[in-house]
Parts: C-alpha cells; sequence; structure tokens
C-alpha cells in the first residue's frame, strides 16, 4: 500500500518537473526576445517626440490649415478604440489589464457612446467578438514588429474617420517601463491634437521650410498617425515579452516549491512504510522467542 503511495508521489514530481522545464525554455525565449523589443521600443520613443514637436511648431505656424484628421465632430455618438492585446496567453495578466483598460475607459465616458472595437492580437478579437461591438480585427503580426502592418491599420482608422464611421479613436496599449512593470494606456488618436510646443528655457530656432508649412503639415498628419499606432506595437510588444518572461518565471518558482513539498510528503510515506515494517519485524521476533 505504502509502496503504491510512492510510486504516485513519484509520477506527480515527474510530472511538475516536465512542467519546469518547459515554463523555464519559455522563460529564457521570451528574455531573449525581450531584449529585441526593449531596444526597438526605446529606440522608436525619440522619433515619436521629435515628431510630435515638429508638428506643434507646423501647427503654430499654421493655424488655420483645414485637414479631415484634425477636425474635430460636434457631437460624439461612436468611439472607436484600438485594442492592442497579444495573439497567444500565458503572460499573466498582461492581456486582461487592457481589456479591463478599455472597458473602464468606455465605461467612464459620460456621453455614452456607441462604441466599436479594432482588435490588434487574438486575444482582445477573441474577447469582443463574444462581447460585441468588434468591428475589425489585425491578428498573427507576430514577434517582430512591422511598420507595414502599423501603416495598415493607420489607414484603416484614418479611412473610417474621415468616412464619419467614427468621431473619435484611441489606442489602448501596454507601456513598457520594465519587465515587472507594464502600464495599461489610453490615448486619443483621432481627431488629431497637436502637442503643445514644450516652452523650456531653449533658444528657439526660426526654420525655413521647403516647400510650405501647409503642404508639409498635410503630408505630415497621416505619417503621424501612423507613427503613434507603431510606436504602441512596439511598447506592447515589449511589454507581452516581458510580462511572460515574469510569468514564466514565476511559474518556475512554484514548480520548485510544489516539487519539494512532494518530495517531503512521499519521504514522509517511505519512512513511516520503513517504520512499520521494522514493528512488524520487532513483532514477529517477539512472536517467536516467547
Amino acid at each position: 500500500m505504502a509502496g503504491a503511495g510512492v510510486r504516485e508521489f513519484k509520477r506527480r514530481i515527474r510530472s511538475v518537473q516536465s512542467t519546469q522545464q518547459i515554463t523555464k525554455a519559455m522563460k529564457m525565449v521570451s528574455a531573449a526576445k525581450l531584449r529585441r523589443a526593449q531596444e526597438a521600443a526605446e529606440a522608436s520613443r525619440p522619433y515619436t517626440e521629435t515628431l510630435q514637436g515638429t508638428l506643434a511648431r507646423l501647427v503654430g505656424l499654421s493655424s488655420d490649415v483645414e485637414h479631415p484628421l484634425l477636425a474635430k465632430r460636434p457631437e460624439v455618438t461612436k468611439v472607436g478604440y484600438i485594442v492592442v492585446t497579444a495573439d497567444k496567453g500565458l503572460c499573466g495578466g498582461f492581456n486582461t489589464n487592457i481589456i479591463r483598460a478599455a472597458l473602464d475607459s468606455l465605461a467612464a465616458d459620460e456621453r455614452k457612446p456607441e462604441k466599436g472595437i479594432i482588435a490588434v492580437g487574438r486575444k482582445a478579437r477573441d474577447f469582443f467578438r463574444k462581447r460585441g461591438g468588434l468591428e475589425a480585427e489585425f491578428v498573427n503580426l507576430g514577434d517582430k514588429v512591422s511598420y507595414a502592418d502599423a501603416r495598415e491599420i493607420a489607414q484603416y482608422i484614418m479611412n473610417a474617420y474621415e468616412n464619419e464611421e467614427f468621431d473619435e479613436i484611441y489606442v489602448v496599449y501596454a507601456r513598457f517601463v520594465n519587465a515587472i512593470r507594464q502600464v495599461p494606456t489610453v490615448e486619443k488618436i483621432l481627431p488629431i491634437e497637436p502637442p503643445e510646443e514644450a516652452s523650456s528655457g531653449e533658444i528657439k530656432v526660426e526654420y525655413i521650410y521647403e516647400p510650405s508649412v501647409e503642404e508639409i503639415l498635410l503630408n505630415l498628419l497621416p505619417r503621424y498617425v501612423g507613427s503613434l499606432i507603431y510606436h504602441a506595437l512596439l511598447e506592447s510588444k515589449a511589454s507581452e515579452h516581458g510580462a511572460r518572461m515574469t510569468a514564466m518565471g514565476n511559474a518556475s518558482e512554484n514548480a520548485g516549491e510544489i516539487i519539494d513539498n512532494l518530495t517531503l510528503k512521499m519521504n514522509k510515506v517511505r519512512q513511516a512504510a520503513i517504520t512499520d515494517e521494522i514493528l512488524d519485524i520487532v513483532g514477529g521476533a517477539e512472536a517467536l522467542s516467547k
């Protein structure tokens, strides 16, 4: 009876050890992917910030320029949300936190507009396909973020906004801080609200623009939308790998604790079996000596 118990413990230990090997391997893979994704996300930040500064200067010089992407609707009846999640799971609460941030933002909107979801990633698509409100989906984008994918998403939302399918469009993604911390972020994409030019102590430089400021601005606005989407995808991908690496590390540690507990229980069962056998031998010897 005790032997059967020991065999069961050994079987369970082997099963947990196999799981631990998988989680350790996934942690190592995520760590390698995180390094590349983090470098890409950090490299995109200066470009995005410079583009924002350029846009602010151009808007300040040509405040009378009209463009469909700058037009604000007098009444907001439908809002679009680009929800950027992962295609895969096993990354802790990463996907859940992004979806919750989108739902919280919708619930907090006192205007109570109709919602439309543009899902980026299978997890967002699967959730909003069941819940309702899914307008478009972009899935299986891969681990390497491509600007072509960002441009495709940007082109879709710009067409939808210009055709008045949406009155406002937001993007919901995880901003990468470190492997442990990823911050769910909601940012307005359309209509474009030009950032204010930083009023620091720097000397302001007068630029000569060729062609005209207005023409540059009109060509820059679609690129600006594409860069915002691309930056959100890069940040989200780095956050995904960071969350998965952390989750797999925690899973490996938990598996180690389970193995230790099972080993301890197995040794107790084995020791109890040995004790019972010794008692049987001693009892038999005493019976024979009488």
